[in-house]
């Protein structure tokens, strides 16, 4: 992660003022990564990507947190079109196993932006996932537009969050990521 010359500065002007007894704010430091599962029907998990949000919030709250979209039950998700929807967490150990397109560092407003589209996504009503119009991509990208990435699920790439991250790894080069093979 890199930090930039005026969050250095004012860091550095914090930590002085601190130092002559001003109370002042903390810097809130939250990041989002970006993560594919390359999945295996016959492993019986389907290609799956999600977000993992790590750091601290500006009153030092700890965030440790990771977010994905899935059907249910993915045998009606294929067969039935529309699905009963849920949010789905990962493992500490399942998360090790992912691909890590990229991170991006948001503050405090954008994190709860996030939170309260999750918990959007999570509430709708009725039977919500669909297999090639709401299923993880199309989540993933609401989650990548709300921190400003340039984000859009072309058809080619509705089932294949691997290959879509890597596309919007190349619609974001101010990232500064590389794809994933």
């Amino acid at each position: 992660m890199t930090i930039s010359p005026l969050r250095k500065f004012v860091a550095a002007l914090l930590l002085m003022l601190g130092s002559f007894g001003f109370a002042t704010p903390a810097l809130a430091d939250v990041q989002v990564s970006f993560h594919s599962f390359n999945g295996s029907v016959l492993w019986g998990r389907y290609p799956h990507t999600f977000i993992v949000l790590d750091g601290t919030l500006a009153n030092g709250t700890r965030v440790n947190e990771n977010y994905g979209f899935s059907a249910r039950n993915s045998a009606e998700a294929i067969t039935q079109g529309p699905a009963q929807h849920m949010i789905l967490t990962e493992t500490a150990n399942s998360i090790a196993q992912t691909n890590r397109h990229f991170t991006v560092t948001v503050n405090d407003q954008t994190y709860r932006r996030l939170r309260a589209e999750v918990i959007a996504w999570r509430d709708y009503p009725g039977r919500y996932y669909d297999l090639d119009e709401r299923n993880c991509i199309h989540f993933v990208s609401r989650m990548a537009q709300l921190v400003g990435l340039r984000s859009d699920v072309p058809s080619e790439y509705v089932r294949r969050p691997k290959a879509w991250l890597n596309y919007i790894t190349r619609r974001n080069p101010q990232l500064g990521a590389a794809e994933i093979a």
